[in-house]
């Protein structure tokens, strides 16, 4: 009766879902290890420990957009015909929640492990997964339709609602000349502590990320450098350390600049704060995207939200490829004033309000990142022997940076 009963969800879309199929089963022919199949790969690619059901209807509550949901995680006040659709949606879905798949009674023995199903996936491999289990915990443990619409209330407004509440980072691709996210769920669990070395530029990095956190005044970001240095890895950190907080990362390239208005459009009205991540950004005198990129930054008509930070990483100070004569005023061969170009390519990293250099470390530095890291990889061995080793393995590949140290050491693990 409950499944029947779902048909009469009004805010809730059941388009696409395996919730859709088994309200039309067995109307629409399938048959009933169809719909077991479709249950146990959610379970497998969700890395579901436990009841396949009850997890699957509660991620269908958090991945589900729409007005009340979204109102929720604008963290507004919910009241009048919406509070009304809403719990009355609510009254359903508990009823679906507690409904196992006992209409298919073939099935029994599928029904069993349903309820007990394990995953070859680790939950800490998908970053929503512990979210979605404790979510279902707490609906389990609801005994009326008030609470199961308080707790569904509480998820919205701590986590949010669909993908952009369920995931930390995400990719733009093109879709038909406009921007789509997709989620990027196979991501490392570092956090800011794990990385070794570069303790004052992570500093800067966390302050200025938390002020953005905590609706202050924050500034866009160039982390600069030479290459292997932690740049890149300083702002994966990030999204493991803020991910609970509301803090979202969306990768981007340089050939997708062109979308940034449209991305932006999409998310000024979510209630996440957002990093656009540029990663080794840098342009030759050629390209002409960087002039666009200018005026999204500062510059243009259209304001950047204020829950719209850009990150970037680059090995280059200054990202425009320069020539020794731009330095040069007046070149007769060339253009008339020299000074006019040079001020324009400079312009791109003033729009940054926060700089960050990122060295190459001296030879002792390098050596204390190797310590470092034999000591959380349990490598036992003569410090002497050590030293001489990684300072070896740094000269055959022609550097010295926390990247290297972090190889030579993978390498003594084998």
């Amino acid at each position: 009766m409950a499944i029947k009963q779902a048909k009469n969800l009004r805010l809730y879309d059941l388009k696409g879902t395996l919730l859709n199929d088994l309200l039309e089963y067995p109307d629409n022919k399938l048959k009933p290890f169809d719909l077991i199949g479709k249950l146990i790969a959610f379970a497998e690619k969700h890395a579901v420990h436990g009841d396949c059901w009850q997890y699957y209807t509660a991620y269908f509550i958090a991945s589900n957009v729409n007005a009340f949901s979204l109102a929720c995680e604008r963290r507004e006040s919910v009241d009048g015909a919406l509070l009304e659709f809403a719990y009355d949606d609510c009254r359903i879905l508990m009823e679906v929640f507690n409904t196992s798949p006992t209409f298919l009674p073939t099935m029994e023995n599928s029904l069993k492990l349903i309820k007990n199903f394990k995953s070859t996936l680790t939950q800490s491999s998908l970053p929503y997964a512990h979210l979605v289990a404790n979510f279902a915990c707490k609906l389990t443990a609801c005994n009326n339709t008030q609470a199961f619409l308080d707790a569904v209330v509480e998820f919205y407004r701590t986590y949010g609602v669909g993908e952009l509440g369920l995931n930390k980072a995400f990719r733009v691709v093109d879709d038909n000349k406009s921007a789509k996210l997709i989620p990027i769920t196979c991501m490392d669990n570092k956090r800011l502590d794990d990385l070794v070395g570069y303790d004052l530029q992570k500093q800067k990095v966390l302050q200025n990320t938390k002020a953005f956190l905590d609706g202050k005044k924050a500034n866009n970001v160039l982390l600069y450098g030479d290459m292997g240095t932690g740049k890149s890895s300083t702002i994966k950190a990030l999204i493991n350390e803020f991910y609970e907080d509301g803090l979202r990362v969306i990768e981007l390239y340089k050939h997708q600049f062109m979308h940034i208005s449209d991305l932006i459009s999409k998310i000024a009205c979510r209630n996440y704060k957002y990093i656009l991540y540029l990663d080794d950004l840098s342009f030759d005198d050629f390209e002409v995207e960087y002039k666009y990129f200018k005026a999204i930054i500062d510059g243009g008509l259209e304001v950047k939200p204020d829950n719209v930070l850009i990150y970037a990483t680059s090995n280059r100070r200054h990202l425009i490829k320069e020539h020794y004569s731009d330095g040069n005023d007046i070149d007769p061969m060339d253009e008339l004033h020299k000074s006019d170009t040079k001020n324009e390519k400079l312009s791109l990293v003033a729009r940054f309000g926060l700089s960050i250099y990122y060295p190459s470390p001296d030879q002792q530095e390098f050596l204390n990142i190797v310590h470092e890291l034999a000591k959380r990889y349990d490598i036992q061995i003569n410090e002497a022997i050590l030293d001489q080793k990684a300072l070896t393995w740094a000269i055959r590949n022609g550097m010295k940076s926390g990247r290297m140290a972090e190889q030579f050491v993978h390498s003594l693990l084998h």
